[in-house]
């Protein structure tokens, strides 16, 4: 009777653990907070944090804080990359755009 038990328990311990590994949403890049597939795994919603702003220009950047709250809302490629070079490039755009106002509202 002991042993019976112990094969349940097993069964569905390998049940359990065998189930975590088959999903729909493709695997995400380190650094996603959140990742919601859409369109059959060709179309996502991502969150994850900003670029540190000190590091955008760096060979690596590094990703902010998740609990600092600048969050970005990526609707893309579920593929994205939160390092990868287009959200860098991105990242670097929207910066200088910041920077250029910020300019503009100092004189």
């Amino acid at each position: 009777m002991n042993l019976m038990k112990i094969a349940k328990s097993f069964l569905a311990t390998v049940l359990l653990v065998g189930s975590f590994g088959v999903t729909d949403a493709p695997a995400a890049a380190p650094g996603v907070i959140s990742n919601q597939v859409s369109t059959a795994g060709s179309y996502c919603h991502l969150k994850f944090p900003a670029i540190r702003e000190n590091t955008l220009f760096w060979d690596r950047p590094v990703l902010k804080d998740a609990s600092g709250g600048d969050i970005i809302d990526y609707y893309g490629s579920c593929d994205h990359d939160p390092l990868g070079q287009d959200e860098i490039e991105s990242q670097r755009r929207e910066l200088e755009h910041l920077r250029k106002r910020r300019g503009r509202l100092d004189n």
